[in-house]
């Protein structure tokens, strides 16, 4: 005689498949989507942003803030002081490190902060 273990979620799942709860859901039968597509690296993103019905203008804080830090350059060369571009660091770093810790919604990142002096001595250099 042979005796098997159910666990509670086991039958649980086993009952909802005896009440038919299962029958005639979307999608079955059908291949899962994306199969046989190339893999993307960052597909689990563009899954959640889908299915979190984001628009194209609308991420996650995380990943405006790698793309701010992308833009860093290109920020401050549209400011006109040096303390402009001081404070943007400042501001700048500051979410880097919420982000650093957990308190920004979205993927985790890890990214440096920005050094302010070279930030400043880069944005002089092109303004030059």
């Amino acid at each position: 005689m042979v005796h098997w273990y159910e666990s509670a979620i086991d039958r649980q799942l086993r009952e909802a498949r005896e009440r038919g709860e299962f029958d005639n859901l979307e999608g079955t039968g059908k291949p899962l989507r994306g199969h046989g597509r190339e893999y993307e690296e960052d597909w689990w993103v563009k899954d959640w942003l889908q299915r979190e019905g984001a628009t194209s203008g609308v991420i996650p804080p995380t990943l405006a803030l790698r793309r701010d830090v992308d833009d860093l350059e290109a920020k401050v060369d549209r400011l006109r002081t040096e303390r402009e571009v001081r404070d943007h660091v400042a501001e700048l770093n500051e979410r880097i490190r919420k982000a650093n810790v957990g308190l920004m919604d979205g993927p985790p990142v890890v990214l440096p902060p920005r050094d302010a002096d070279q930030v400043v001595a880069a944005w002089r250099e092109r303004k030059a």
